[in-house]
Protein backbone atom coordinates (compact mmCIF):
# COMPACT_ATOMS: atom_id res chain seq x y z
CA UNK A 1 0.00 0.00 0.00
CA UNK A 2 1.00 3.63 -0.50
CA UNK A 3 0.16 6.59 1.71
CA UNK A 4 0.73 10.08 0.33
CA UNK A 5 0.71 13.17 2.55
CA UNK A 6 -1.19 15.90 0.72
CA UNK A 7 -1.83 18.34 3.54
CA UNK A 8 -1.23 19.03 7.23
CA UNK A 9 2.39 18.11 6.53
CA UNK A 10 4.64 20.48 8.52
CA UNK A 11 1.65 22.83 8.71
CA UNK A 12 -1.43 22.57 10.94
CA UNK A 13 -4.13 22.91 8.29
CA UNK A 14 -5.12 21.34 4.97
CA UNK A 15 -5.60 17.79 6.28
CA UNK A 16 -5.53 15.27 3.42
CA UNK A 17 -3.97 11.82 2.95
CA UNK A 18 -4.27 9.50 -0.04
CA UNK A 19 -4.25 5.76 0.67
CA UNK A 20 -3.78 3.45 -2.33
CA UNK A 21 -4.54 -0.25 -1.93
CA UNK A 22 -5.04 -2.76 -4.77
CA UNK A 23 -5.67 -0.03 -7.35
CA UNK A 24 -8.25 1.60 -5.08
CA UNK A 25 -7.80 5.18 -3.88
CA UNK A 26 -9.17 6.29 -0.54
CA UNK A 27 -8.87 9.90 0.58
CA UNK A 28 -8.72 10.62 4.31
CA UNK A 29 -9.94 14.22 4.77
CA UNK A 30 -9.92 16.95 2.14
CA UNK A 31 -9.26 20.07 4.16
CA UNK A 32 -8.66 23.71 3.39
CA UNK A 33 -5.29 25.34 4.05
CA UNK A 34 -5.53 28.28 6.45
CA UNK A 35 -3.14 30.84 7.93
CA UNK A 36 -0.39 32.69 6.05
CA UNK A 37 -1.00 33.60 2.40
CA UNK A 38 1.72 31.24 1.15
CA UNK A 39 -0.15 28.36 2.82
CA UNK A 40 -3.61 29.51 1.68
CA UNK A 41 -2.37 29.58 -1.92
CA UNK A 42 -2.21 25.76 -1.83
CA UNK A 43 -6.03 25.74 -1.96
CA UNK A 44 -5.84 26.99 -5.56
CA UNK A 45 -3.40 24.36 -6.80
CA UNK A 46 -4.59 21.37 -8.77
CA UNK A 47 -4.98 18.20 -6.73
CA UNK A 48 -2.00 15.84 -7.09
CA UNK A 49 -4.41 13.14 -8.33
CA UNK A 50 -7.37 12.98 -10.64
CA UNK A 51 -10.48 13.62 -8.46
CA UNK A 52 -12.56 11.17 -10.52
CA UNK A 53 -10.08 8.38 -9.62
CA UNK A 54 -10.90 8.58 -5.89
CA UNK A 55 -13.15 5.73 -4.75
CA UNK A 56 -14.33 7.29 -1.46
CA UNK A 57 -13.51 9.87 1.21
CA UNK A 58 -13.22 9.18 4.94
CA UNK A 59 -13.81 12.39 6.89
CA UNK A 60 -12.55 12.69 10.48
CA UNK A 61 -14.62 15.77 11.43
CA UNK A 62 -16.32 18.96 10.26
CA UNK A 63 -13.68 21.64 10.84
CA UNK A 64 -12.92 23.45 7.59
CA UNK A 65 -9.22 22.51 7.65
CA UNK A 66 -10.40 18.89 7.34
CA UNK A 67 -13.43 19.16 5.03
CA UNK A 68 -13.19 22.55 3.32
CA UNK A 69 -11.99 21.38 -0.11
CA UNK A 70 -14.59 18.62 -0.52
CA UNK A 71 -16.83 20.79 -2.75
CA UNK A 72 -13.82 21.53 -4.97
CA UNK A 73 -13.08 17.78 -5.13
CA UNK A 74 -16.68 17.03 -6.17
CA UNK A 75 -16.75 19.96 -8.60
CA UNK A 76 -13.72 18.49 -10.37
CA UNK A 77 -15.14 15.00 -10.83
CA UNK A 78 -15.24 12.99 -7.59
CA UNK A 79 -18.47 10.93 -7.54
CA UNK A 80 -17.96 8.52 -4.62
CA UNK A 81 -19.30 8.42 -1.06
CA UNK A 82 -18.03 10.66 1.73
CA UNK A 83 -18.21 8.66 4.96
CA UNK A 84 -18.51 10.57 8.24
CA UNK A 85 -20.36 10.33 11.55
CA UNK A 86 -23.94 11.63 11.70
CA UNK A 87 -22.97 14.71 13.73
CA UNK A 88 -20.18 15.50 11.25
CA UNK A 89 -22.63 15.24 8.36
CA UNK A 90 -25.05 17.57 10.17
CA UNK A 91 -22.28 20.10 10.82
CA UNK A 92 -21.00 19.95 7.24
CA UNK A 93 -24.48 20.93 6.07
CA UNK A 94 -23.87 24.36 7.59
CA UNK A 95 -20.06 24.56 7.43
CA UNK A 96 -19.59 23.96 3.69
CA UNK A 97 -22.27 26.37 2.40
CA UNK A 98 -20.89 28.97 4.82
CA UNK A 99 -17.38 28.38 3.49
CA UNK A 100 -18.69 28.72 -0.06
CA UNK A 101 -20.35 32.02 0.82
CA UNK A 102 -16.95 33.28 2.04
CA UNK A 103 -15.29 32.09 -1.19
CA UNK A 104 -17.87 33.92 -3.29
CA UNK A 105 -17.64 37.07 -1.19
CA UNK A 106 -13.83 37.13 -1.26
CA UNK A 107 -13.82 36.64 -5.04
CA UNK A 108 -16.34 39.44 -5.50
CA UNK A 109 -14.26 41.85 -3.41
CA UNK A 110 -11.04 40.86 -5.20
CA UNK A 111 -12.66 41.34 -8.61
CA UNK A 112 -14.12 44.71 -7.65
CA UNK A 113 -10.68 45.95 -6.60
CA UNK A 114 -8.89 44.16 -9.43
CA UNK A 115 -10.99 45.75 -12.18
CA UNK A 116 -9.63 49.15 -11.25
CA UNK A 117 -6.06 48.08 -11.99
CA UNK A 118 -6.74 45.64 -14.83
CA UNK A 119 -6.17 42.39 -12.93
CA UNK A 120 -7.59 39.05 -14.12
CA UNK A 121 -10.98 37.90 -12.84
CA UNK A 122 -10.79 35.69 -9.75
CA UNK A 123 -13.05 32.63 -9.47
CA UNK A 124 -14.19 31.31 -6.08
CA UNK A 125 -12.87 27.90 -5.08
CA UNK A 126 -16.50 26.77 -5.22
CA UNK A 127 -19.96 28.29 -5.03
CA UNK A 128 -22.78 27.85 -2.54
CA UNK A 129 -24.66 25.71 -5.11
CA UNK A 130 -21.59 23.49 -5.56
CA UNK A 131 -21.29 23.09 -1.78
CA UNK A 132 -24.90 21.92 -1.56
CA UNK A 133 -24.33 19.50 -4.46
CA UNK A 134 -21.36 17.98 -2.62
CA UNK A 135 -23.52 17.36 0.46
CA UNK A 136 -25.58 14.82 -1.52
CA UNK A 137 -22.53 12.50 -1.51
CA UNK A 138 -22.23 12.33 2.29
CA UNK A 139 -23.01 8.97 3.91
CA UNK A 140 -23.46 8.94 7.72
CA UNK A 141 -21.88 6.13 9.73
CA UNK A 142 -21.98 5.19 13.41
CA UNK A 143 -19.13 4.98 15.88
CA UNK A 144 -17.68 1.53 16.68
CA UNK A 145 -19.20 -0.23 13.64
CA UNK A 146 -17.17 -2.05 10.98
CA UNK A 147 -17.49 -0.47 7.54
CA UNK A 148 -16.19 -2.47 4.57
CA UNK A 149 -15.35 0.16 1.96
CA UNK A 150 -13.46 -2.07 -0.51
CA UNK A 151 -12.76 -5.83 -0.53
CA UNK A 152 -9.33 -5.09 0.97
CA UNK A 153 -10.15 -2.21 3.33
CA UNK A 154 -12.45 -1.82 6.31
CA UNK A 155 -12.67 1.10 8.72
CA UNK A 156 -14.01 1.76 12.21
CA UNK A 157 -14.81 5.28 13.42
CA UNK A 158 -13.97 5.94 17.10
CA UNK A 159 -14.72 9.05 19.16
CA UNK A 160 -11.76 11.50 19.04
CA UNK A 161 -13.08 13.78 21.81
CA UNK A 162 -12.33 16.93 19.78
CA UNK A 163 -15.76 18.24 18.72
CA UNK A 164 -19.03 16.37 18.37
CA UNK A 165 -18.78 13.81 15.61
CA UNK A 166 -14.98 13.91 15.50
CA UNK A 167 -13.41 10.56 14.76
CA UNK A 168 -10.26 8.53 15.09
CA UNK A 169 -10.03 6.17 12.11
CA UNK A 170 -8.94 2.55 12.50
CA UNK A 171 -8.21 1.33 8.96
CA UNK A 172 -7.55 -2.37 8.39
CA UNK A 173 -5.82 -3.22 5.10
CA UNK A 174 -5.75 -6.83 3.89
CA UNK A 175 -2.89 -7.61 1.47
CA UNK A 176 -1.41 -11.00 0.52
CA UNK A 177 -3.22 -12.70 3.39
CA UNK A 178 -1.84 -10.23 5.97
CA UNK A 179 -3.74 -7.43 7.76
CA UNK A 180 -2.04 -4.12 8.53
CA UNK A 181 -3.74 -1.62 10.83
CA UNK A 182 -3.38 2.12 10.19
CA UNK A 183 -4.56 4.53 12.85
CA UNK A 184 -5.41 8.14 11.99
CA UNK A 185 -5.91 10.29 15.07
CA UNK A 186 -7.64 13.14 13.25
CA UNK A 187 -7.65 16.02 15.72
CA UNK A 188 -7.22 14.48 19.16
CA UNK A 189 -9.17 16.17 21.95
CA UNK A 190 -8.20 17.00 25.50
CA UNK A 191 -9.59 14.64 28.13
CA UNK A 192 -11.92 15.99 30.82
CA UNK A 193 -13.48 18.66 28.62
CA UNK A 194 -17.06 19.85 29.11
CA UNK A 195 -19.71 18.56 26.67
CA UNK A 196 -17.38 16.25 24.70
CA UNK A 197 -16.48 12.72 25.75
CA UNK A 198 -12.82 11.74 26.21
CA UNK A 199 -10.86 10.40 23.21
CA UNK A 200 -11.21 6.66 22.72
CA UNK A 201 -8.17 4.64 23.77
CA UNK A 202 -7.02 2.34 20.97
CA UNK A 203 -5.31 -0.95 21.66
CA UNK A 204 -2.85 -1.90 18.96
CA UNK A 205 -1.82 -0.41 15.61
CA UNK A 206 0.92 -1.07 13.08
CA UNK A 207 1.24 2.55 11.92
CA UNK A 208 -0.08 5.75 13.51
CA UNK A 209 -0.68 9.07 11.76
CA UNK A 210 -1.06 11.52 14.62
CA UNK A 211 -1.64 15.23 15.01
CA UNK A 212 1.01 17.42 16.65
CA UNK A 213 -0.60 20.86 16.88
CA UNK A 214 0.55 21.31 20.48
CA UNK A 215 3.46 18.91 20.19
CA UNK A 216 5.91 21.32 21.79
CA UNK A 217 3.61 22.71 24.46
CA UNK A 218 1.75 21.83 27.59
CA UNK A 219 -1.59 23.47 28.23
CA UNK A 220 -1.65 25.81 31.18
CA UNK A 221 -3.33 24.05 34.07
CA UNK A 222 -5.51 26.46 35.96
CA UNK A 223 -9.12 26.77 37.00
CA UNK A 224 -10.65 27.80 33.67
CA UNK A 225 -13.86 29.03 35.21
CA UNK A 226 -12.02 31.24 37.71
CA UNK A 227 -9.67 32.67 35.06
CA UNK A 228 -12.53 33.39 32.68
CA UNK A 229 -14.51 35.04 35.48
CA UNK A 230 -11.45 37.08 36.51
CA UNK A 231 -10.95 38.46 32.97
CA UNK A 232 -14.64 39.24 32.54
CA UNK A 233 -15.01 40.95 35.90
CA UNK A 234 -11.82 42.97 35.49
CA UNK A 235 -12.92 44.17 32.04
CA UNK A 236 -16.44 45.07 33.12
CA UNK A 237 -15.05 47.00 36.08
CA UNK A 238 -13.23 49.12 33.46
CA UNK A 239 -16.53 49.44 31.54
CA UNK A 240 -14.95 47.61 28.61
CA UNK A 241 -16.08 44.92 26.20
CA UNK A 242 -14.80 41.35 26.25
CA UNK A 243 -14.21 40.36 22.62
CA UNK A 244 -13.81 36.63 22.04
CA UNK A 245 -12.81 35.42 18.55
CA UNK A 246 -14.15 31.89 18.65
CA UNK A 247 -14.42 28.94 16.29
CA UNK A 248 -18.09 28.44 15.48
CA UNK A 249 -17.94 24.70 16.11
CA UNK A 250 -16.60 23.50 19.43
CA UNK A 251 -15.12 26.51 21.21
CA UNK A 252 -18.31 28.61 21.06
CA UNK A 253 -20.36 25.87 22.67
CA UNK A 254 -17.74 25.32 25.39
CA UNK A 255 -17.70 29.06 26.13
CA UNK A 256 -21.49 29.15 26.40
CA UNK A 257 -21.29 26.26 28.83
CA UNK A 258 -18.82 28.10 31.07
CA UNK A 259 -20.61 31.46 30.83
CA UNK A 260 -23.93 29.85 31.71
CA UNK A 261 -22.36 28.06 34.67
CA UNK A 262 -20.58 31.19 35.95
CA UNK A 263 -23.77 33.24 35.65
CA UNK A 264 -25.89 30.65 37.47
CA UNK A 265 -23.32 30.63 40.30
CA UNK A 266 -23.29 34.48 40.46
CA UNK A 267 -19.59 34.63 39.59
CA UNK A 268 -20.03 37.09 36.70
CA UNK A 269 -22.45 40.01 36.41
CA UNK A 270 -25.63 40.03 34.38
CA UNK A 271 -24.16 41.78 31.29
CA UNK A 272 -25.20 40.97 27.71
CA UNK A 273 -23.58 37.87 26.26
CA UNK A 274 -23.73 38.36 22.49
CA UNK A 275 -23.48 35.42 20.11
CA UNK A 276 -22.60 37.16 16.86
CA UNK A 277 -22.17 34.39 14.32
CA UNK A 278 -24.99 32.79 12.31
CA UNK A 279 -22.76 29.74 11.82
CA UNK A 280 -22.12 29.42 15.57
CA UNK A 281 -25.85 29.73 16.28
CA UNK A 282 -26.65 26.96 13.80
CA UNK A 283 -23.78 24.82 15.12
CA UNK A 284 -24.99 25.21 18.70
CA UNK A 285 -28.43 23.97 17.66
CA UNK A 286 -26.80 20.94 16.02
CA UNK A 287 -24.84 20.30 19.22
CA UNK A 288 -28.09 20.40 21.18
CA UNK A 289 -29.71 17.85 18.88
CA UNK A 290 -26.82 15.39 19.28
CA UNK A 291 -26.82 15.05 23.06
CA UNK A 292 -26.13 11.32 22.69
CA UNK A 293 -22.49 12.36 22.22
CA UNK A 294 -22.34 14.61 25.33
CA UNK A 295 -21.01 13.75 28.71
CA UNK A 296 -23.87 13.54 31.21
CA UNK A 297 -23.37 16.82 33.08
CA UNK A 298 -23.15 18.96 29.96
CA UNK A 299 -26.66 18.24 28.72
CA UNK A 300 -27.93 20.58 31.45
CA UNK A 301 -26.50 23.50 29.49
CA UNK A 302 -29.05 23.16 26.71
CA UNK A 303 -32.80 22.84 26.54
CA UNK A 304 -34.10 19.73 24.79
CA UNK A 305 -34.97 20.37 21.17
CA UNK A 306 -31.98 22.37 20.12
CA UNK A 307 -32.37 25.64 21.98
CA UNK A 308 -29.59 27.83 23.32
CA UNK A 309 -28.68 28.13 27.03
CA UNK A 310 -31.39 29.63 29.23
CA UNK A 311 -29.68 32.97 29.84
CA UNK A 312 -32.11 35.91 29.71
CA UNK A 313 -29.19 38.22 28.87
CA UNK A 314 -28.07 36.10 25.86
CA UNK A 315 -28.32 38.25 22.72
CA UNK A 316 -28.42 36.70 19.26
CA UNK A 317 -27.08 38.91 16.45
CA UNK A 318 -28.41 37.24 13.32
CA UNK A 319 -28.05 40.00 10.74
CA UNK A 320 -25.08 42.11 9.71
CA UNK A 321 -27.01 45.20 10.78
CA UNK A 322 -27.51 43.79 14.29
CA UNK A 323 -23.81 42.98 14.43
CA UNK A 324 -22.73 46.48 13.42
CA UNK A 325 -25.14 48.05 15.92
CA UNK A 326 -23.24 46.34 18.77
CA UNK A 327 -20.36 48.77 18.26
CA UNK A 328 -22.67 51.76 18.53
CA UNK A 329 -24.34 50.83 21.83
CA UNK A 330 -22.86 51.82 25.16
CA UNK A 331 -22.26 49.54 28.13
CA UNK A 332 -20.05 46.54 28.71
CA UNK A 333 -20.73 43.37 26.70
CA UNK A 334 -19.26 39.94 26.10
CA UNK A 335 -19.14 39.41 22.33
CA UNK A 336 -18.45 35.94 20.91
CA UNK A 337 -17.88 36.11 17.16
CA UNK A 338 -16.17 34.22 14.34
CA UNK A 339 -13.59 33.60 13.06
CA UNK A 340 -11.49 31.92 15.74
CA UNK A 341 -8.16 33.12 14.28
CA UNK A 342 -9.56 36.65 13.70
CA UNK A 343 -8.80 36.44 9.98
CA UNK A 344 -12.28 37.00 8.56
CA UNK A 345 -15.92 37.46 9.41
CA UNK A 346 -17.74 39.74 11.83
CA UNK A 347 -14.99 39.58 14.45
CA UNK A 348 -12.93 41.97 12.31
CA UNK A 349 -15.49 44.76 12.81
CA UNK A 350 -15.47 44.23 16.57
CA UNK A 351 -11.68 44.28 16.68
CA UNK A 352 -11.59 47.43 14.54
CA UNK A 353 -13.91 49.20 16.98
CA UNK A 354 -12.38 47.85 20.19
CA UNK A 355 -8.66 47.06 19.83
CA UNK A 356 -7.64 50.68 20.28
CA UNK A 357 -9.52 50.98 23.60
CA UNK A 358 -7.42 50.19 26.71
CA UNK A 359 -10.56 49.14 28.61
CA UNK A 360 -11.18 46.30 26.10
CA UNK A 361 -10.09 42.69 26.59
CA UNK A 362 -9.57 40.35 23.62
CA UNK A 363 -9.61 36.72 24.64
CA UNK A 364 -8.31 33.91 22.38
CA UNK A 365 -9.42 30.39 23.27
CA UNK A 366 -8.09 28.25 20.41
CA UNK A 367 -5.07 27.56 18.25
CA UNK A 368 -3.76 30.53 16.25
CA UNK A 369 -2.00 29.50 13.04
CA UNK A 370 1.23 31.13 11.93
CA UNK A 371 0.50 34.29 9.96
CA UNK A 372 -3.05 34.73 11.30
CA UNK A 373 -4.28 37.95 12.89
CA UNK A 374 -4.76 36.07 16.16
CA UNK A 375 -1.15 34.86 16.21
CA UNK A 376 0.14 38.39 15.61
CA UNK A 377 -1.99 39.82 18.39
CA UNK A 378 -0.94 37.28 21.00
CA UNK A 379 2.69 37.80 19.96
CA UNK A 380 2.35 41.47 20.89
CA UNK A 381 2.01 43.41 17.63
CA UNK A 382 1.27 47.10 18.33
CA UNK A 383 -0.64 47.99 15.16
CA UNK A 384 -2.75 45.94 12.76
CA UNK A 385 -4.55 46.65 9.51
CA UNK A 386 -8.23 45.73 9.66
CA UNK A 387 -10.60 46.22 6.71
CA UNK A 388 -8.22 48.71 5.13
CA UNK A 389 -7.64 50.76 8.28
CA UNK A 390 -4.67 50.80 10.64
CA UNK A 391 -5.64 50.24 14.27
CA UNK A 392 -3.49 50.65 17.38
CA UNK A 393 -3.52 47.73 19.80
CA UNK A 394 -4.23 49.14 23.25
CA UNK A 395 -6.59 46.39 24.47
CA UNK A 396 -5.48 43.68 26.86
CA UNK A 397 -4.80 40.47 24.92
CA UNK A 398 -5.31 37.09 26.59
CA UNK A 399 -4.51 33.64 25.24
CA UNK A 400 -6.13 30.85 27.27
CA UNK A 401 -4.81 27.76 25.51
CA UNK A 402 -6.27 25.60 28.26
CA UNK A 403 -9.58 26.01 26.39
CA UNK A 404 -8.08 24.41 23.28
CA UNK A 405 -9.85 21.43 21.73
CA UNK A 406 -6.46 19.83 20.97
CA UNK A 407 -4.49 17.50 23.23
CA UNK A 408 -1.14 18.84 24.38
CA UNK A 409 2.23 17.03 24.25
CA UNK A 410 1.72 14.95 27.40
CA UNK A 411 -1.87 14.05 26.48
CA UNK A 412 -0.82 12.94 22.99
CA UNK A 413 1.91 10.70 24.43
CA UNK A 414 -0.46 9.30 27.08
CA UNK A 415 -2.90 8.37 24.30
CA UNK A 416 -0.10 6.82 22.22
CA UNK A 417 1.08 4.81 25.22
CA UNK A 418 -2.20 2.87 25.23
CA UNK A 419 -1.48 1.55 21.74
CA UNK A 420 0.16 -1.80 22.36
CA UNK A 421 -0.26 -5.34 21.11
CA UNK A 422 1.10 -4.57 18.55
CA UNK A 423 3.27 -1.53 19.13
CA UNK A 424 3.48 0.80 16.12
CA UNK A 425 6.29 0.19 13.64
CA UNK A 426 6.26 3.93 13.01
CA UNK A 427 4.44 7.11 14.00
CA UNK A 428 3.94 9.76 11.30
CA UNK A 429 3.67 13.25 12.78
CA UNK A 430 1.26 15.59 10.98
CA UNK A 431 -0.94 18.63 11.74
CA UNK A 432 1.85 20.69 13.26
CA UNK A 433 4.34 23.42 12.49
CA UNK A 434 7.95 22.14 12.27
CA UNK A 435 8.98 23.19 15.77
CA UNK A 436 5.98 21.34 17.23
CA UNK A 437 6.41 18.13 15.21
CA UNK A 438 10.15 17.94 15.82
CA UNK A 439 9.76 18.44 19.56
CA UNK A 440 6.99 15.84 19.74
CA UNK A 441 9.03 13.33 17.74
CA UNK A 442 11.92 13.64 20.18
CA UNK A 443 9.56 13.34 23.16
CA UNK A 444 7.85 10.23 21.74
CA UNK A 445 11.23 8.60 21.14
CA UNK A 446 12.35 9.45 24.66
CA UNK A 447 9.17 8.33 26.45
CA UNK A 448 7.92 5.45 24.30
CA UNK A 449 10.85 4.45 22.10
CA UNK A 450 8.74 4.63 18.91
CA UNK A 451 10.20 5.39 15.51
CA UNK A 452 8.79 8.67 14.13
CA UNK A 453 8.82 10.46 10.77
CA UNK A 454 7.78 14.00 9.82
CA UNK A 455 6.49 13.98 6.23
CA UNK A 456 6.59 16.94 3.88
CA UNK A 457 3.82 17.97 1.49
CA UNK A 458 3.77 15.35 -1.28
CA UNK A 459 5.89 12.68 0.46
CA UNK A 460 4.77 9.09 -0.15
CA UNK A 461 5.20 6.19 2.29
CA UNK A 462 5.23 2.65 0.90
CA UNK A 463 4.15 0.19 3.61
CA UNK A 464 4.64 -3.58 3.44
CA UNK A 465 3.74 -5.28 6.72
CA UNK A 466 6.41 -4.20 9.21
CA UNK A 467 8.59 -2.54 6.58
CA UNK A 468 8.14 1.02 5.38
CA UNK A 469 10.05 3.59 3.41
CA UNK A 470 9.35 7.14 2.28
CA UNK A 471 9.93 8.61 -1.14
CA UNK A 472 10.53 12.26 -0.48
CA UNK A 473 8.72 14.73 -2.68
CA UNK A 474 10.41 16.87 -5.30
CA UNK A 475 7.49 19.31 -5.17
CA UNK A 476 8.55 22.88 -4.43
CA UNK A 477 5.66 24.61 -2.72
CA UNK A 478 6.71 28.24 -2.74
CA UNK A 479 10.35 28.88 -3.73
CA UNK A 480 9.58 32.59 -4.03
CA UNK A 481 8.48 32.72 -0.39
CA UNK A 482 11.82 31.39 0.80
CA UNK A 483 13.65 33.94 -1.31
CA UNK A 484 11.42 36.68 0.12
CA UNK A 485 12.10 35.52 3.69
CA UNK A 486 15.85 35.82 3.05
CA UNK A 487 15.40 39.32 1.64
CA UNK A 488 13.20 40.43 4.56
CA UNK A 489 15.74 39.04 7.00
CA UNK A 490 18.35 41.38 5.53
CA UNK A 491 15.82 44.23 5.51
CA UNK A 492 15.13 43.64 9.20
CA UNK A 493 18.84 43.96 9.91
CA UNK A 494 18.88 47.31 8.07
CA UNK A 495 15.80 48.41 10.00
CA UNK A 496 17.42 47.58 13.35
CA UNK A 497 20.49 49.58 12.36
CA UNK A 498 18.35 52.59 11.35
CA UNK A 499 16.36 52.29 14.58
CA UNK A 500 19.52 52.39 16.67
CA UNK A 501 20.76 55.38 14.70
CA UNK A 502 17.63 57.52 15.12
CA UNK A 503 17.41 56.68 18.82
CA UNK A 504 21.02 57.81 19.21
CA UNK A 505 20.33 61.05 17.31
CA UNK A 506 17.24 61.95 19.35
CA UNK A 507 18.82 61.00 22.68
CA UNK A 508 21.76 63.33 21.92
CA UNK A 509 19.75 66.10 20.31
CA UNK A 510 16.09 66.01 21.50
CA UNK A 511 15.26 69.06 19.37
CA UNK A 512 15.62 66.85 16.26
CA UNK A 513 12.72 64.59 17.24
CA UNK A 514 10.21 66.32 14.98
CA UNK A 515 12.56 66.27 11.97
CA UNK A 516 13.25 62.54 12.45
CA UNK A 517 9.53 61.72 12.77
CA UNK A 518 8.65 63.73 9.63
CA UNK A 519 11.30 61.91 7.59
CA UNK A 520 10.22 58.50 8.85
CA UNK A 521 6.59 59.32 8.08
CA UNK A 522 7.59 60.11 4.49
CA UNK A 523 9.38 56.78 4.19
CA UNK A 524 6.38 54.92 5.67
CA UNK A 525 3.94 56.73 3.38
CA UNK A 526 6.05 55.84 0.32
CA UNK A 527 6.31 52.21 1.40
CA UNK A 528 2.53 51.96 1.83
CA UNK A 529 2.00 53.41 -1.64
CA UNK A 530 4.42 50.91 -3.17
CA UNK A 531 2.71 47.98 -1.41
CA UNK A 532 -0.78 49.17 -2.38
CA UNK A 533 0.30 49.18 -6.03
CA UNK A 534 1.17 45.44 -5.94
Amino acid sequence: MRLQFLGAAQVVTGSSFLLEVANRKILIDCGMFQGAKAVRNLNYRDFLYEPSSIDCVLLTHAHIDHCGLIPKLCKQGFKGAIYATKATVDLCKIMLPDSAHIQESDAEIANRKGQRVGKKTVEPLYTVDEAFEALSQFAPVSYDVDLQITPEVRVVFRDAGHIIGSAILEIYVREEGHTTKLLFSGDLGQPDQPIIKDPTLIHGADYVIIESTYGNRMHQYYNREEKLAEIINDTIDRDGNVIIPSFAVGRTQTLLYYLYKLWKEDKIPNVPVVLDSPLAIAATQIFAKNTQEFDEDSTKMLIAGGSLPEMPHLVIAKTAEESKALNETKGAKIIISASGMADAGRILHHLKHNLWKPETSVLFVGYQAEGSMGRRLIEGVKRVKIIGEEVSVKAKIYNLDGFSAHADRAQIVDWLASIDGPRPHNVFLVHGEPDATEALGEYIGEKLGHSTYIPKYGDTATIHYDKWQVKETDIVIEPAVKELEEFLSLAQADYRQIRRKVFTIVSREPNKLREVVVRLEKVLKYLKKVMNDL
